[in-house]
């Protein structure tokens, strides 16, 4: 059923895929935005300590619902994850695995960069050409102030690239998995972001501005990378 443009994971595979990529420990604490119908925080809430998951179409309250009612470790947020007070979670969340809703995706990844300051490590599922926006080098035609961002504060690793048919519905963009390792303080891509009001006066170079670059559906960007692509399985 498709809510509010989302793209459910429908392959039991690459659900786990993503969570042996993460790494998770029993220690973490993690943060879902975009839970959907719960299948990806089903495979998380057992191998951590606690599970954050931001979704905003409350029709999907049931299901998740009934997924945290299985673990004792999920908490469940309902609300736009732009506008959601994410540094007031408690326990404060130092992963963040998700299969990100496409439209907000960078601007969330800044977001969560500059404000969520014990937030080390980002699996992120992404359209791959935001993926490809977010690892390119200067010089690129992909490369801009999402870019720059990213790459002050994190390490940034394409792990992996996606078929379409593992969703459902079927996107019309490709997909990539993302990792990123956090190598600099949150204060840093927090200065370089420019204040809110000033966003559309400077131009190209405007970070908010920037990071909506990557956020509408393109035709997915197949460049270089040394991603390996999942195996799927048959149904």
């Amino acid at each position: 059923m498709v809510r509010l443009g989302q793209n459910f994971l429908a392959d039991t595979n690459l659900l786990g895929a993503i969570v042996r990529d993460a790494e998770p420990s029993p220690e973490d604490v993690v943060l879902e935005v975009g839970g959907g119908e719960g299948a990806l925080t089903a495979e998380l809430a057992p191998q951590v300590a606690t599970v954050h998951v931001v979704e905003l179409d409350d029709r999907l309250r049931p299901a998740l619902e009934r997924v945290a009612a299985a673990h004792g470790n999920v908490e469940l947020h309902f609300g736009d994850a732009m506008r959601l007070d994410l540094a007031g979670l408690d326990p404060p969340p130092d992963r963040m695995v998700a299969n990100l809703p496409y439209s907000i995706a960078t601007p969330l990844i800044v977001r969560t960069i500059a404000e969520l300051d014990g937030l080390d490590r980002w699996t992120l599922m992404l359209q791959r050409e935001i993926a490809d926006r977010l690892r390119a080098g200067p010089g690129s035609r992909l490369y801009g102030s999402p870019s720059v961002l990213v790459q002050l504060a994190s390490e940034v690793r394409l792990l992996r690239t996606v078929d379409r048919a593992v969703f459902t519905p079927r996107p019309r963009v490709d997909s990539a998995l993302l990792r990123l390792d956090r190598t600099g303080p949150a204060a840093r891509a927090r200065a370089a972001r420019p204040a809110r009001g000033c966003a559309r006066r400077t131009g190209r170079t405007a970070a908010v501005r920037g990071a909506g670059e990557g956020a509408r559906e393109l035709d997915g960007h197949q460049g270089a990378g040394q991603a390996q692509p999942l195996p799927l399985s048959r149904r």
